[in-house]
């Protein structure tokens, strides 16, 4: 990862070894490029400009990423506000970057009004996040619906740095992945060393890896909003 990514001492997410695929077959690259062909242009930009003026708010957004797809899936939930919602579970403290999730989609609703989910726009932000830091780039598919619920009490399956191997590792293979998603949370002084060990081959691999968990449990048509 780039420097800011680098600095952040927790949500870094590193996939060494990848499985299975579990990408969910509604998702497609370019899902609006007919209903909306300029809303990754205008996610990029409006994280660019954050970043501009605060390029710490990278990893707040992979993090809040992360903490939405583990959490009833890639559907938006966590930017519900309300006393019981994601929001307010301890393991969700200090999530940061709603501000440009907010952004993006007020961008976006004029540009094409109900066309774009903040699910989406939260999977492409991320990705953006990552590359403005100097890290790899992928393609995002597209194509989630945003979640309709939001409940603090379910936030208590999220990952954390204080989980055995063991707990994570269930964690994970209750979101359909396998013990061959090697996924682990480091700190600052563990992510560049990795990046610069594996070199193009980390870059390869974080982007699929991306790819898989952006995949989780996604809603689509009748199933959300």
């Amino acid at each position: 990862m780039g420097v800011y990514l680098g600095n952040y001492c927790y949500v870094m997410i590193i996939v060494l070894v990848l499985g299975k695929e579990v990408r969910s077959q509604s998702l497609k690259n370019g899902y609006y490029s007919s209903s909306c062909p300029r809303a990754e242009s205008i996610v990029r930009s409006t994280v660019e400009s954050h970043f501009d003026s605060h390029p710490t708010i990278s990893p707040g957004l992979l993090r809040l990423h992360f903490h939405d797809c583990f959490v009833q899936g890639c559907d938006g939930s966590v930017l519900i506000k309300g006393k019981s919602a994601e929001q307010a579970a301890l393991a969700n403290g200090g999530l940061r970057g709603f501000e440009v999730i907010d952004d993006a989609k007020a961008q976006l609703e004029l540009e094409c009004p109900g066309v774009v989910s903040c699910a989406d726009i939260l999977a492409l932000a991320a990705r953006d996040a990552v590359d403005l830091s100097s890290g790899p780039s992928w393609r995002v598919p597209t194509g989630r619906k945003d979640g309709r619920i939001s409940l603090a009490s379910e936030a208590s399956n999220l990952p954390s740095p204080f989980d055995s191997v063991a707990v994570q590792k269930q964690k994970f293979e209750a979101k359909g992945l396998d013990a061959h998603d090697l996924v682990t949370l480091l700190g600052m002084k563990y992510a560049s060393t990795i990046r610069g060990l594996l070199g193009l081959r980390f870059d390869k691999e974080f982007g699929q890896a991306m790819v898989k968990m952006s995949s989780i449990e996604v809603k689509t048509d009748v199933d959300g909003e």
